[in-house]
């Protein structure tokens, strides 16, 4: 049928921008269509902004770049259709002052998760372009919660799904634009959400009916926790690596550090060498070179 491949190709595009918050020209060029010429994509999103369904802001510095936002009519849209179902997009994501205060972390999220999408692509693994999702939240109880940067996932193996890996992974990346311990207290934060159990009133728990980690309804397995580590020199990433591991170090005593797989990487590092490769460094152990997917402490 004719204009069906142009159809989904912008569903594609208008639900990565719900759902990336924002990407420049060559990103989204890269997520939706690497396979085309990228003044497809350009007319593409040329399109969607005529139809009042995303925007754009042009950065001063880096070449007058192009980065492209989603509106309010297209994140309501977008959050209608099944595969964006449970999405809940910042209230500023459609705000162009807001896009211009936070493009240099958002961009620098937006590409680490093409080291992730490009790494499964050359490999042949499984991660879609909607398999990585910002700030999905996660409470821990009093009114708080944990909400990474992005949850990933990502299959291992065969594209049909015979004997590969179901993973996930809470990906936090740090531009340094807090200190090094604030960085490391956030294992804390994790470690309470590994064992939240939530309370719920006129409900005893019974043999039958045991206490369950709020995490386990959504995950069969605690997802690894991976730092991307940019915006600083060496001796930057050095002081921030050895603050995760004296953090680390800290929540020994909780099988939380045995269970969970903590690891961190430049994203220098895994721009040149890709996502898979062993780049990155356990928090327990940062002399180690593993990869992301390896087992770590436990046993998938």
């Amino acid at each position: 049928m004719s204009g069906v491949d142009a159809g989904s190709g912008d569903r594609l595009a208008l639900g990565v921008l719900a759902q990336y918050r924002m990407a420049t020209t060559e990103q989204m060029h890269r997520v939706i269509a690497p396979e085309v010429r990228i003044e497809q994509t350009r007319r593409r999103l040329a399109r969607l902004r005529v139809e009042g369904l995303v925007d754009r802001i042009t950065l001063p510095q880096a070449g007058r770049t192009r980065v492209w936002f989603p509106t309010a009519y297209g994140v309501q849209l977008a959050c209608e259709w099944p595969e964006m179902r449970g999405h809940r997009p910042s209230r500023t994501v459609s705000d162009p002052t807001a896009v211009r205060l936070k493009v240099g972390h958002a961009l620098t999220v937006t590409e680490t998760a093409l080291a992730f999408l490009e790494d499964a692509r050359r490999r042949g693994d499984v991660c879609e372009p909607l398999d990585w999702i910002p700030e999905v939240h996660h409470p821990t109880g009093s009114g708080e919660a944990v909400i990474p940067d992005a949850l990933l996932y990502y299959r291992h193996g065969a594209a049909d799904g015979a004997g590969g890996a179901m993973l996930r992974a809470f990906v936090e990346v740090d531009r340094a634009t807090m200190g090094p311990e604030r960085l490391a207290a956030k294992l804390t934060v994790y470690q309470r959400l590994y064992h939240y159990v939530p309370v719920i009133p006129g409900h005893r728990q019974t043999l039958q009916e045991p206490a369950v980690e709020e995490w386990r309804r959504r995950y069969p397995l605690f997802p690894r926790i991976l730092f991307v580590l940019d915006g600083t020199g060496h001796t930057g990433i050095a002081n921030r690596i050895s603050a995760l591991h004296a953090g680390a170090g800290l929540l020994a005593p909780s099988r939380f550090v045995y269970d969970v797989p903590v690891l961190a990487v430049p994203l220098a590092d895994l721009l040149q060498h890709g996502a898979s490769a062993p780049v990155w460094r356990p928090a327990h152990d940062p002399g180690r070179r593993v990869g992301w997917m390896e087992s770590g402490h436990r046993g998938t």
